[in-house]
């Protein structure tokens, strides 16, 4: 899996992939950005509701797998999704939002040890093997070996290049390019002063640069868990593949 590049990435993308960018919705890139996971890692990992305790059986097979919700981690899931609520509500810049983020959320979870299944309903795996899935292991376990091994170079790539894509942030891109090709800005304007839609707007780099800056202090000056940045690492931690 990856970390904070799912939060980073939608940001970047405005920036530096595409110039035609700002005509998508920039709310729908986060919620696919997000989505994958939102559906299902809560289970895999593992949660306490009403003093029970749910966990999948399998965390690999249920979030990555098939039988199972590995079909939310495939370029598929986007064509799908974005064809829906284009045939619903015809909205272009939200489908192609939608698309693009779950397609982002995807790809880059294809660099671990399982990978995805891209191009489900084939369910081979497509995976490069950079770092270890681990989360099987719980939230803690799992941050602690990925923030140790190649992950925390990946998500490192991440956070400097949305710190260089910082020309997005400003209040008159927003203003300009964000707010007049998205409803979703006019329907919450009713309510929200603009100063507050832009912190909404920056929200989701603020949270991943947090988070990033976090975990790795936690894993590393908290509990000194040693760093492997070697391919496929790190080596201390147990291994999950496809």
């Amino acid at each position: 899996m990856s970390w904070v590049a799912h939060d980073l990435e939608p940001y970047v993308f405005q920036r530096k992939l595409w110039k035609g960018a700002a005509s998508i919705s920039f709310i729908a890139l986060v919620i696919g950005s997000w989505g994958p996971d939102m559906a299902t890692k809560w289970l895999a990992y593992g949660t306490n509701i009403a003093g029970l305790h749910f966990k999948a059986d399998d965390p690999v097979q249920f979030h990555r797998g098939w039988p199972g919700a590995g079909f939310t981690h495939s370029l598929t899931f986007g064509v799908v999704v974005a064809a829906i609520v284009y045939a619903t509500t015809r909205n272009r810049p939200w489908s192609l939002g939608l698309l693009i983020g779950i397609w982002m959320h995807a790809l880059s979870d294809s660099g671990d040890t399982v990978g995805a299944m891209l191009l489900f309903p084939w369910t081979h795996h497509f995976a490069l093997g950079a770092w270890r899935y681990t989360t099987g292991l719980g939230r803690l376990e799992d941050a602690a070996a990925y923030y140790s091994g190649p992950g925390f170079v990946w998500d490192s790539f991440w956070v400097i290049a949305a710190l260089l894509s910082w020309r997005v942030l400003k209040r008159s891109y927003f203003h300009e390019r964000i707010k007049p090709r998205d409803g979703f800005w006019a329907w919450n304007g009713r309510l929200l002063p603009e100063r507050a839609q832009v912190a909404i707007y920056r929200g989701a780099i603020f949270f991943g640069v947090c988070r990033f800056t976090t975990w790795m202090l936690w894993a590393h000056v908290l509990h000194h868990h040693p760093f492997d940045p070697t391919w496929g690492g790190p080596h201390w931690a147990p291994v999950a593949r496809s």
